[in-house]
C-alpha cells in the first residue's frame, strides 16, 4: 500500500561520515519529525566523534545538477541549509532559493566544528550574509555565530542588524556559550522575529554533543513543511533535539552521537 504524500525537505549540506550531524543527521530528524529528505552534498569531509579533519567541498556543477533534477522531480515544501565550504556554491545556493521563492528557508550557518576546527573564512562569510540572508526565513545560530555574522553590543542588536539585511527570524541557541545570568543547569533558546521574541528553558545535559545544531535545523524545517506555524515548530523542534541528545551514545572518548527517532 502507499502511503499518504509526505512533504519534501530539500538539504543542502555537507556529508558526516560519523553520521552525528550532516546529511545523515538531517535526514534522520527529518524523517522522524514527519517529512521526507531529498540530500545535495555540499561538502565530503573526513571526521571523527572527535573534530573534523578534512573538508572537500563538492564542484559547483554536481550541486547545480543533483538540485536542479531533485526540483524537476519533487515539489519542495521546506529547504534547510547546512555546511557552505566553499564561495562558489553561495552562487548555486542562491539561484536554488530563488527558485523556490515562498518556501520555508532554514539554515544553520556552521563555521566552525564541535571539535574546534575552522570550517568558514572571513569571505565566505561576508558573501554568506550577502547573498543567503535576504532569502532566509529563519536562521538557527549558535551565540558564537551570532557573533561572527554580525557587529553589536548584545544579541538583540547583532539580530536586529542581521534582520535589516533581510532575514525574518532567528533561533539563537545558547548551549556552547550561554547568555549571562544563566543558571548552570539550564540551557537557554532564545526565538526573534519582527514582531516578538520568545524564550525557552532546557534541563543542561552533562557530557559534549556532536550534532546538536543540524539535529534542530532539521527538525524545524521538517515541522514547517508539515504545516507547523514558527512558534510550536521551534519547541517540537528543541523538544526533538533535547530527546534526541538525552539518548544519545558514544562510541569512544569523542563527543557523544544524537540517536533521532520518533
Amino acid at each position: 500500500m502507499v502511503d499518504a504524500k509526505l512533504p519534501v525537505v530539500l538539504v543542502m549540506a555537507g556529508h558526516d561520515p560519523t553520521g552525528g550531524a550532516g546529511l545523515i543527521a538531517d535526514s534522520e530528524a527529518i524523517a522522524a519529525n514527519g517529512a521526507w529528505a531529498v540530500t545535495v552534498p555540499t561538502a565530503l569531509t573526513v571526521q571523527t566523534t572527535h573534530d573534523v579533519l578534512q573538508v572537500m567541498p563538492c564542484s559547483v556543477d554536481a550541486v547545480r545538477d543533483m538540485a536542479w533534477a531533485l526540483l524537476d522531480e519533487f515539489e519542495i515544501a521546506a529547504i534547510k541549509i547546512g555546511l557552505v565550504a566553499d564561495v562558489a556554491l553561495l552562487e548555486v545556493i542562491e539561484d536554488i532559493l530563488r527558485a523556490c521563492s515562498g518556501t520555508p528557508v532554514v539554515v544553520d550557518p556552521v563555521f566552525k566544528a564541535g571539535g574546534g576546527a575552522e570550517l568558514s573564512t572571513g569571505l565566505l562569510i561576508d558573501e554568506f550574509r550577502r547573498r543567503l540572508l535576504p532569502l532566509v526565513d529563519i536562521l538557527t545560530p549558535n551565540r558564537q555565530e551570532l557573533a561572527r555574522l554580525a557587529s553589536g553590543q548584545d544579541d538583540v542588536e547583532r539580530v536586529v542588524s542581521l534582520m535589516t539585511l533581510g532575514c525574518q527570524a532567528l533561533l539563537v541557541t545558547g548551549t556552547d556559550e550561554p547568555p549571562a545570568g544563566t543558571p548552570a543547569d539550564e540551557v537557554v533558546h532564545t526565538l526573534h522575529t519582527p514582531e516578538t521574541s520568545r524564550q525557552w528553558r532546557w534541563p543542561r545535559l552533562s557530557g559534549r554533543y556532536h550534532g546538536s545544531g543540524c539535529t534542530l535545523a532539521a527538525a524545524l524545517a521538517a515541522r514547517l513543511a508539515v504545516g507547523e506555524r514558527l512558534v510550536s515548530a521551534c519547541e517540537q523542534a528543541q523538544r526533538f533535539t533535547w530527546e534526541s541528545l538525552s539518548r544519545g551514545w558514544q562510541p569512544g572518548d569523542g563527543q557523544i552521537l544524537p540517536r533521532r527517532r520518533e
